[in-house]
């Protein structure tokens, strides 16, 4: 045996006779060695996986590996901005140049134009919707139909009169309780006037007579009496929808479709859809069953008992949406499962939705099953054409219509507010809505100024031009391109042109940031730096972040995650070191005859040193490996059970699903034993140094 070899066992055997002589100073070192492994396993393990699944979450619903976006941008890009203010950033030019110098890039597997926004969705009253659909029915001829078509006119205009019927009872309890400036009293009498008008027999009869004479009526004179209209939040990124879907494949369609390749429309998120589009005693019912799936109870429950209440409150919406025929029909189900003869469908509206505990689960399948298919349950659905407003970059409000194509969410981020609310819009319109020039407006503005005679004006003739000066001299007519072609304006409620026909051309024209999705992930910086290179050799002003910098304040909550943890283990740690310190402190000096006579016995002080570091790092490596053991053990029990459930919305997207199903990673257990060494070693290092001062001499005057 090499000597170097049979010093190490000596050293070894000696360590552990030290460890089980001295049982209560190792089983308290031990201790709190095991509770810092514990902790750094099974947290790192938390945090790794946390991190993995944000990760997923980002890169697999807006952001890819990387975002490219203008380096003159005020703001940094912000993907996950919520409800408030987006990023301000300097729209690029041209994608097609942009996507030509990233693709080039080795490890590029695709790249998506993107260009986040927020807007309104106008969704008017009740009124405006129903009247629509009378209208219609006029223009069909239904009005004089003795078949089908007749009755339900008939049936729309009875829901019309019952709607006047319930304005007028309500704002007449307010004129008893609201007291009028004199300002407005005259408005507010000749309001009262028409409303009374509306609600009298006289009118109903004039109306048949004369049906569209009574629509311009109640559209211009009941109507606007109606407040409950408005406008609904959208954020939305507008792309490539077709090239969006095909990168990230989370996206799915789970109503409708999605538009095809240079289809105008929006896909509207389901998560959005069921926030801020559902009937709001559907959402409230929705929340209560999901509330009580999690254990909780109606009874005695505020939040709970006070969605019930509002629910019995607000039933206005729901008889301002049912025509005649619809309310008999639920007055007839509500009576059914109620076991009532109350004939006032307020009232049995009112009682179905006074719920208790042991009858939630049947009338909530009642009412999805009964009452909702004779009911709007959203504000607009697949199909329908909805008007979004946005001010524009010049600063003047723009509107632009488009069809609903479909609802989409993404895989595991089902309940997501940070993904899942995110509506997605086809490129051209979104052009259009923020006044970017798209390639046929482009062309559409060229046609205008050539038919008009357009031409340029100097500016030293410009004064002599607005009033009428002679020139002075012959002025050519130039046609010139206009400077910031980013903020011409659409023409709000103008005709769609045509379509641009080529991908190039529809990709041609301004976008904010694009997503680069890799080819291998692993290779993301070097990618990076790849295109960051490329973009300056081909003059492009672009700034190239990874998806954790893209996604804003996300990847500071996940830099955040692993400096809590570290910092956690770091305090443990320090304790260990205070108390092993200590502890192999007396432990050596109990020890001093002992060492003494190693050193009389030819003992050297570097083979004294080495014994005590030894000691320290068997302790340490031994315990050690038992608190990585426990902390893997614990990582197994809460897979086996199912990991950590996400209890909102929040925590399904750091999760990237409903549930943080933790994984051991070799990088968890290696910092803990790397870090349990370290702190074996300068825990030990103290009382080393003090045990290999101690001479033959002082060991036999020692008393102890």
């Amino acid at each position: 045996m090499r000597p170097g070899l049979g010093t190490s066992g000596v050293l070894v055997r000696i360590a552990f006779r030290n460890l089980l002589a001295s049982r209560v100073k190792t089983l308290i070192v031990g201790g709190i060695i095991v509770l810092g492994a514990t902790i750094t396993v099974f947290g790192g393990a938390l945090v790794d996986s946390l991190v993995g699944g944000m990760r997923r979450s980002i890169q697999g619903s807006l952001a890819g590996q990387l975002q490219v976006y203008s380096a003159a941008s005020p703001d940094d890009l912000a993907l996950f901005g919520g409800m408030g203010r987006e990023p301000d950033l300097e729209p690029l030019e041209d994608f097609v140049q942009v996507k030509k110098v990233v693709a080039a890039v080795p490890n590029v597997k695709a790249v998506v134009p993107m260009g986040l926004g927020q807007a309104f969705v106008s969704s008017g009253n009740q009124f405006d919707r129903v009247l629509a659909a009378l209208r219609d029915d006029v223009r069909a001829g239904a009005a004089g139909d003795p078949g089908e078509r007749g009755r339900r006119f008939k049936a729309r205009r009875d829901h019309v009169r019952r709607m006047v019927g319930l304005l007028h009872a309500e704002l007449g309890q307010a004129r008893r309780l609201i007291d009028v400036p004199p300002a407005e009293r005259a408005e507010r009498e000749r309001d009262w006037a028409d409303l009374e008008r509306a609600d009298g027999e006289a009118f109903w009869a004039g109306f048949d007579r004369d049906p569209l004479a009574g629509l311009e009526f109640l559209e211009n004179r009941i109507a606007p009496q109606q407040v409950d209209g408005g406008f609904t939040f959208i954020r939305y990124v507008g792309t490539d929808i077709p090239a969006f879907q095909a990168a990230f494949d989370r996206l799915r369609v789970v109503e409708g479709r999605a538009p095809a390749a240079g289809e105008r429309g929006v896909l509207v998120g389901r998560y959005y859809s069921e926030q801020y589009l559902k009937l709001k005693q559907a959402r409230r019912l929705d929340l209560i069953r999901q509330a009580l799936q999690r254990g909780r109870r109606i009874a005695g429950d505020p939040e709970l008992e006070r969605w019930v209440k509002e629910n019995t409150r607000q039933t206005r919406e729901l008889l301002l949406q049912l025509d005649e025929v619809q309310a008999a029909q639920a007055g007839e189900r509500l009576r059914r499962v109620l076991h009532s003869q109350e004939p006032d469908l307020k009232k049995l509206l009112v009682a179905f939705f006074d719920v208790r505990d042991a009858d939630f689960e049947v009338r909530y399948q009642f009412f999805y099953r009964e009452l909702a298919p004779l009911l709007q349950l959203y504000l607009f659905k697949v199909g329908d054409t909805i008007t979004i407003k946005a001010p524009s970059k010049s600063g003047y409000m723009n509107a632009i219509n488009v069809p609903v194509r479909g609802v989409v969410e993404f895989a595991g981020l089902e309940r997501s507010n940070l993904a899942s609310i995110t509506c997605l819009l086809d490129l051209q319109s979104f052009r259009d809505l923020y006044g970017y020039l798209t390639p046929e407006r482009r062309a559409e503005q060229r046609a205008l100024r050539a038919s008009a005679g357009a031409r340029e004006i100097p500016r030293e003739r410009a004064e002599a031009e607005l009033f009428g000066a002679a020139p002075t001299g012959p002025t050519a007519a130039a046609q010139s391109t206009i400077r910031d072609v980013r903020l011409e304006r659409t023409a709000a409620g103008a005709a769609a042109p045509p379509a641009a026909t080529t991908q190039e051309e529809r990709e041609r024209g301004v976008i904010l940031n694009a997503a680069v999705l890799l080819v291998d992930p692993r290779r993301q910086d070097e990618t990076q730096a790849a295109i960051q290179r490329a973009a300056r050799a081909a003059g492009l002003p672009l700034k190239v972040v990874d998806w954790k910098t893209a996604s804003g304040n996300l990847g500071k909550t996940m830099d955040g995650l692993r400096l809590g943890l570290f910092f956690a283990a770091a305090i443990i740690f320090a304790v260990a070191i205070v108390v092993m310190n200590n502890a192999m402190v007396m432990a050596t000096l109990q020890r001093v005859k002992e060492i003494g006579t190693m050193r009389a016995i030819g003992a050297q002080r570097r083979f004294i040193l080495l014994m005590l570091l030894v000691e320290s790092v068997v302790t340490g490596v031994v315990f050690g490996l038992l608190g990585g053991a426990a902390g893997a053990g614990l990582v197994w029990l809460s897979r086996a059970l199912g990991g950590f459930h996400s209890s909102n919305d929040q925590l399904q997207f750091l999760f990237s699903g409903p549930a943080l199903l933790p994984e051991l990673g070799g990088g968890s257990v290696g910092v803990a034993l790397t870090a349990i060494i370290l702190v074996s070693i300068v825990s030990g290092f103290y009382p080393a140094l003090l045990a290999m001062r101690v001479t033959p001499l002082e060991a036999m005057q020692s008393e102890d």
